[in-house]
This record gives structure tokens, sequence and C-alpha cells, in this order.
């Protein structure tokens, strides 16, 4: 990789000299990406072009922060308040001038490939979405078709389809801030799956995101499988606490959580849930209502909650809640596995059999999941304001995937309030979400945040949890 020679260390003032330490660089691309038109780099830079710039600089700058995992986007922001990144337009080619940047991206002066791979990836994403995607009249996006058509385009732009290539994908949820004992076991679980020829996707970042991946590579190793596929897929809301982790080979920054939702369900051919917190019941949530829909009932999905047995509490609550919410049926959708990782890949390989033969059957692509219907519920980006949380529907008198829909919200929005940006800004400035409904569906949310918190799984890096939320009954 090329470099420029005059990196030079600046002093950031901080009680520790070596906490908040910056480097400046001018970094050229690896692999992709190697040339912009003037128009794309004047659209990027443009602050009057929807804050593209903006968007474009957070998210570089979590990339950068790999390993100094903060769950705090405003608080990143705010810590590297100097940080500039900006493109040098060359007949050749590009490159990136970055200024103020997190000291622990490079070494010996020298950004870390993986790292430099990942910032090209944003540059990358960050123009296609607004290049190609939005304004376009080629993707209706007030219809479920249009959406998911972008939604493939856009995996497509990245090289994430792999056509012909046998389904093996499974997809990994799980808290980003989880015990020893709990990271410790999904490695096992990864390295048992990577024993037996499955990839791994997850939302990229570390705790459940990473020790999957971190197993599956030893796995893979001792396989001699050679090829091993760790993507990570994220959205610029939630990058600065779960920026990519070194592992990631593959990564992209969808354009907000629901399009990262449908793509990790869309390409992923199974989906294993370890324990978290708000963000994985949201992720819960998201999975069931697509499965309850009554046009997916007879498509093969397979879906495991599993943890070692430490955390068989925070499954029984979750399936609790589940059964007094959704119902029988939704339960009937997963398997619950407790501390037994081998067990788990032999159900997610059985499980992803049965989805290729149906596939098979159905003339379905491998690569993409296009059978599954995704209702516009759980497609349409959903703002988590005030507003918007107190007037979400959470009654009985809906169908069970539409219940799921807006449960999935109200966990959503809990989720902003603890550590996407904007969603800190709106507590602090206008107090708490208050989040209404019947007291048949309000009690056991209540009932199982008060688990989460008591669980520690609301737990923020550096300080207590303080809900940003408000049940009223």
């Amino acid at each position: 990789m090329k470099q420029d020679s005059s990196q030079v260390p600046s002093q950031v003032a901080s009680l520790d000299k070596d906490a908040y330490a910056t480097t400046d660089a001018i970094i050229s691309p690896v692999g992709q990406l190697k040339v912009l038109s003037k128009l794309e780099v004047a659209k990027l830079l443009d602050a009057s072009q929807s804050g593209l710039y903006t968007l474009f600089r957070s998210c570089a700058l979590a990339v950068l922060n790999c390993g100094n995992y903060l769950d705090d986007g405003k608080e990143l922001l705010e810590r590297y308040q100097d940080f500039s990144i900006s493109i040098l337009q060359q007949e050749r080619g590009i490159k990136l001038d970055v200024r103020g940047a997190p000291a622990s991206a490079f070494v010996d002066g020298k950004m870390i490939r993986g790292i430099s791979e990942h910032l090209f990836t944003v540059l990358r994403d960050v123009l296609y979405a607004s290049s190609e995607i939005q304004g376009n009249p080629q993707f209706d996006m007030n219809t479920t078709e249009g959406i998911t058509d972008a939604v493939f385009h856009m995996l497509r732009n990245a090289d994430l389809l792999r056509s012909g290539v046998e389904p093996r994908v499974v997809v990994c949820w799980g808290g980003h801030s989880i015990s020893r004992e709990e990271y410790d076991y999904t490695k096992v679980v990864g390295y048992h799956m990577g024993l037996r020829g499955l990839d791994i996707c997850t939302g990229c970042g570390p705790g459940a995101m990473k020790g999957p991946m971190k197993g599956a590579t030893i796995g893979h190793a001792k396989q001699r499988i050679p090829n091993g596929w760790y993507l990570g897929i994220s959205e610029p809301g939630i990058i600065a606490a779960e920026a990519p982790n070194p592992i990631v080979n593959q990564l992209i920054i969808m354009p907000d959580i629901e399009k990262r939702l449908e793509a990790f369900v869309r390409t992923g051919h199974g989906i294993v849930v370890f324990p978290g917190g708000a963000g994985t019941a949201e992720e819960i949530l998201y999975i069931l209502g697509i499965l309850l829909h009554p046009d997916n009932r007879d498509i093969p999905f397979p879906l495991v909650f599993t943890g070692p047995a430490s955390s068989a509490e925070y499954f029984n609550r979750i399936n609790e809640f589940i059964g007094q919410t959704l119902g029988l049926e939704a339960q009937s959708r997963y398997k619950i596995i407790i501390d037994d990782p081998a067990q788990v890949a032999r159900t997610m390989l059985d499980g992803v059999t049965r989805v290729r033969e149906f596939r098979k059957n159905t003339n379905d692509a491998f690569h993409f999941n296009w059978q599954l219907k995704i209702s516009p519920d759980f497609q349409q980006p959903f703002i988590p304001s005030h507003e918007n949380m107190s007037a979400l529907e959470l009654h009985q008198n809906q169908e069970p995937h539409v219940l799921a829909a807006n449960l999935r919200r109200a966990f959503s929005g809990i989720v902003a309030g603890n550590v996407k940006d904007e969603g800190i800004r709106a507590i602090e400035e206008h107090g708490n979400f208050e989040i209404h409904g019947d007291r048949i569906i309000m009690e056991p949310m209540d009932e199982l945040l008060a688990s989460f918190v008591a669980q520690h799984r609301m737990k923020l890096p550096g300080r207590a949890y303080v809900p940003c939320y408000k049940i009223v009954r």
C-alpha cells in the first residue's frame, strides 16, 4: 500500500497523553475506487448536498477508531473534533488526506491495511447510495419491490453477491458489550460452524459480532478452507458503537438500519442470536415479524438463540416476552440451545441444507433471498423522534407480524437514545422517550427492559446506564 511519508503525530490535550493521540496521513486506495469523477468529489465535499461530507466524516472516524469502542457516537465526534478527511483528486487517481485521525489506526506511521480497506469501503458505499440510489426513479422507495431492488443493487455494487456458491452464510447477532464468558462462547460456536464450512456474517462490531468470526477463522484453517467469508454489514447511525472489527474481510455500509436488517436476511441462510440487550431484541423482533408474515410460513429459515449456561435467564426472558406479546406461533419459529456450541453448528448446517433444497426446488437464487416477503412496516426508515416514539401502535388488535414491526421500532428508538449521536442529543434536549400501549403489551415490555438492566445488559462503557425511555401504561 502506498503511503505518504509525511505522517506526523500531533498532540491532543488529555489527562492521558496517549489516549487521544492523533496522526495525519495521505492514503492511497487499495484494490478499488481508484478513480472518482469531479462531480462525485464536488458532491461529497459540498456541505449543501444533504450533509454528505458530515456523513462520510463520521463513518470514516468510526472506522479509524477500530478497537477503541465508545458505544457513543456523540462522544466519539466530540473527542476528535479536529478530525477531517478530504479527497485529493489527481489525474491518475485519488488519495485521502486524513487529519487528526486516531493514532491507533497506524503502525510505524503507516495505516493498517484492513482499516485502509474499510475506509475506502465507506467512501464507496456513501457515494453509491447518494449518487445511484437516492432520488433515482429506478428505485421506488415507496414500494416493497423498489426497496428490495435498491438493497440488491447496493450489495451487488459491494461485490457481496456470490452467484453459484452453495448456501453457507450464517448471520450472527448479539450484543457488542457482553461478558467475557459469553464472548468466549461465541468464539466456540463460530469455531464449530467454521469446521462445518459455514461462513459468518455479523454487524461487524465487537462482542458477539467479532467472536463468531474469530472462532470461524480457526475452524476454516483446520479444514484448509482458504476463502473463508467474514461479512460485516453496518449503517451510519450505529457504526460509532460497532466499528468494523479487524477480521471483517468484506464490508458494506447500508444507508439506514432497515436496509441493513434487510441485507442480513436477504444474504444470510440462517441466523444465530447470542445474548445482547435492546439492539438484539430489536433484531429478534425484526426476523420474527418477517417469519410470521403469512406469505413466509413455508419458507425455511433456521433461527437459533444460544449462549452459555449463565445466559439462560436472558433467553428465558426473551422467550417469555415473545409468548406474551406475539404468541405460540412466534415461539415455534426458533430453537433455544443453551451451552452446546456443537449442537448449534449442527442445527444451522441442517437448516442451511434445507434452505438449499428449497431454493433449488423453487428456482430461487442461492445468493439473495428473493422469495422472502418483507412488508413496508419493516422497510420504511423509522425516525426515533419523541413524537414518533409516543405514536407507536403497541396494542393487541393487530396481526402478530404488524405488532412485531411496532415493537421493533420501540426497541430501535431505545437503541438510538442510548448510542446514536442524534438520539442522545434528542434525549438531552427533550427528556426521555415516552412509550404508550396496552397494559398487556407494556407490562411484559417493561419487565423485559428491567431484566436487561438487572443483568447489566443496558450498560455503556465508562458510565452508569441511565434509561432514555419511560413506559406509559
